[in-house]
């Protein structure tokens, strides 16, 4: 069995379409890589890419997307909704199949290593990657920004695990981890009142007292004139998305505002979708195998 890796790499465009293009473009170009998504957002000014690959290919991949992103990004120009703190921000690896979460947190340290080297940009490592509790968490590590890292990265406590220990001038710094799959999933509201998203957020995410496996913020979309509640589902088994979307309608009804829609930003595992199905229709005896597609499969 081929081993798969999924990789869900976001840099900092989203608005110049002839940038993310010549991006994209070096991704693709990279033998044993597939891009299956690509996902720019202009308020964000942020793209997120969903690369599926093994350990052979992936490095190479992300070694284009970082020399393309280096000589097209400049973070001195850049603007956007999105907190940032790189050129390209985040570099993610998820065990898919054939693989262990321990292969992928030592490919994260590989590719760390490879990034600060050849671009001199440091890098931090999260999640299942990370040394230390403090590194853990990819806001913990991204606060404070592009604008805030130079006096940050002086400090001791947060010294890169790879790299000079100076924000590269340009591009800044990157976070690459191991990580379980992790859903990017939006909620937009009929308001233009960014507290009402703010306050939304605060009550779902974890670190508020809300949903365990939830982190969210407010976002303006200033484009559509709406607010978003943006939020990272880091576990849709134990937190589904159907609870979190219930619990936005529902704090977003008190105070008199509606749910223009729902957005899923790069992909989702089918089992995420096939829970919120059987909650919204209350499905009796419900099992993946009533699915035709998924019976189908098993003939195979």
């Amino acid at each position: 069995m081929r081993s798969i890796i999924e990789s869900v790499p976001n840099f900092s465009e989203g608005r110049r379409e002839e940038v993310i293009e010549a991006i994209v473009g070096a991704v693709r170009a990279t033998p044993g890589v597939r891009v299956l998504d690509v996902k720019p957002d202009r308020d964000h000014n942020r793209t997120v890419l969903t690369l599926a690959g093994d350990e052979a290919s992936l490095p190479a991949a992300t070694m284009a997307l970082f020399e393309a992103a280096i000589e097209r990004i400049d973070l001195r120009q850049h603007r956007g909704e999105h907190p940032r703190m790189g050129a390209v921000d985040v570099v993610p690896f998820i065990p898919v199949r054939g693989v262990t979460m321990k292969d992928c947190v030592a490919l994260a340290k590989q590719v760390g290593s490879q990034i600060a080297s050849r671009f001199s940009v440091p890098v931090y490592l999260y999640e299942e990657a990370a040394a230390t509790e403090t590194r853990r968490n990819l806001s913990d590590i991204r606060k404070g920004e592009f604008e805030g890292f130079p006096e940050k990265i002086a400090n001791p406590d947060w010294t890169p695990d790879f790299g000079p220990t100076a924000v590269h001038p340009s591009a800044g710094v990157v976070a690459v981890g191991a990580r379980a799959f992790l859903i990017a999933y939006n909620v937009n509201l009929a308001t233009s009142d960014l507290s009402i998203a703010d306050r939304i957020a605060k009550a779902i995410r974890h670190s508020s007292g809300g949903f365990r496996y939830a982190k969210a913020m407010g976002v303006a979309l200033q484009k559509r004139g709406i607010v978003q509640v943006s939020i990272n589902m880091t576990d849709y088994r134990k937190t589904p998305l159907h609870r979190v979307f219930e619990t936005v309608r529902s704090e977003a009804e008190r105070y008199g505002v509606n749910v223009v829609g729902s957005e899923i930003i790069g992909l989702v595992p089918q089992d995420a979708l096939l829970a919120a199905a059987e909650h919204s229709l209350r499905i009796e005896g419900f099992s993946p195998k009533l699915v035709f597609e998924n019976r189908l499969a098993e003939e195979d």
